[in-house]
């Protein structure tokens, strides 16, 4: 989906969300088939539980339904944004400062597009990564997809305690 119609659909869902002390943190679009897919990623201060999905899938529905923006067959998903989430805004990498990320860029810095490390900091609409002891400051224009990146065995626990019984 065009971008323009991401900034369209991301102005008209935010301010649904708000009231209910939720926040929009992505929006996908996927052609599937004869049907495509529109999935939104919402968060919130505790997480998010499947009735807050429910219930922001019911109201963007029926917004959707109503003011039509997409004008072919698609479905729309409603989840959280999971352990290693996407980082889209500035406010979302200020709130992960201390955390592993992967971020590509969208243009080459330094000859390479992909740098994984540690988010350090976010200042003058700049994030500095520190890869392998080296601070690497990127533009947020420049951006083009970024995630923490948090390695599994902080997800599940070293491998020895993981075995099924």
């Amino acid at each position: 989906m065009h971008q323009q119609r991401i900034k369209q659909l991301w102005k008209m869902i935010e301010p649904i969300l708000e009231p209910e002390d939720l926040e929009l943190v992505e929006i996908e679009y996927r052609p599937q088939g004869g049907r495509s897919i529109l999935r939104l990623y919402i968060d919130g201060p505790h997480g998010v539980t499947l009735d807050d999905c429910v219930l922001v899938s019911r109201q963007v529905g029926a917004l959707l339904d109503m003011e039509d923006p997409i004008n072919h067959p698609y479905t729309l998903e409603v989840s959280s944004p999971g352990i290693n989430r996407v980082l889209r805004r500035e406010k979302d990498f200020r709130h992960f400062v201390g955390s592993p990320v992967a971020v590509k860029t969208r243009t080459k810095l330094n000859g390479k597009r992909n740098f994984v490390g540690m988010l350090s900091d976010v200042k003058e609409s700049k994030i500095i990564v520190d890869v392998d002891g080296n601070q690497v400051e990127i533009e947020l224009e420049e951006v083009d997809r970024a995630r923490l990146n948090l390695p599994p065995e902080e997800l599940f626990g070293p491998k020895e305690t993981r075995r099924c019984r």
